[in-house]
């Protein structure tokens, strides 16, 4: 299957990276995590909108300067991260589909509006109540949440029951 990537200069790219095989290993790997999104940044011009980490995968919202390079963005995340995983029993980066820390492939949608963006902010930060790994949206610390609220783009209480039948409409897994 060939997959087409789109790029649209001046464009936000949302982006879902998953482990190889849905391993539940990126939040005892946090901080290798947060770490290699900012190696990544010693390379490729970028602004980090926003994240979200979970247990086996994570989802970004970035608008690259150049936008052919989100691509390799994310292979300098992937790259980075495996190279510094300390993991046993998982393997050094391979394009054997069987073995390593990443999947192979990672989904991606470029945001071609201002409610599209609106809608992925509001899906990024709901995935950890989506995913069960807790009940309110504030409690989970892995993502830009906290960052957006102190912005006063959220409530310190969104995603409550009305707000969760809107962003359930929406899946980008």
């Amino acid at each position: 299957m060939n997959y087409r990537r789109v790029f649209i200069e001046n464009s936000c790219v949302f982006l879902t990276i998953v482990t190889n095989n849905r391993r539940n290993i990126l939040i005892n790997n946090i901080e290798l995590i947060k770490k290699s999104f900012r190696n990544a940044e010693n390379y490729f011009k970028f602004d980090l909108i926003a994240y979200v980490i979970l247990p086996d995968h994570f989802h970004l919202i970035i608008k690259p300067e150049n936008i052919n390079e989100y691509p390799k963005i994310i292979t300098s995340i992937k790259y980075y991260s495996s190279k510094h995983f300390d993991v046993i029993g998982l393997e050094s980066p391979t394009y054997d589909r069987n073995k390593g820390i990443w999947q192979r492939r990672y989904f991606e949608h470029t945001i071609v509006s201002e409610e599209d963006l609106h809608n992925h902010l509001n899906y990024v930060h709901y995935n950890p109540v989506k995913h069960e790994e807790v009940k309110c949206v504030k409690d989970w610390q892995h993502s830009t949440f906290q960052k957006f609220v102190k912005l006063g783009n959220y409530d310190i209480d969104w995603g409550s029951m009305q707000d969760a039948e809107k962003i359930k409409e929406l899946n980008y897994e």
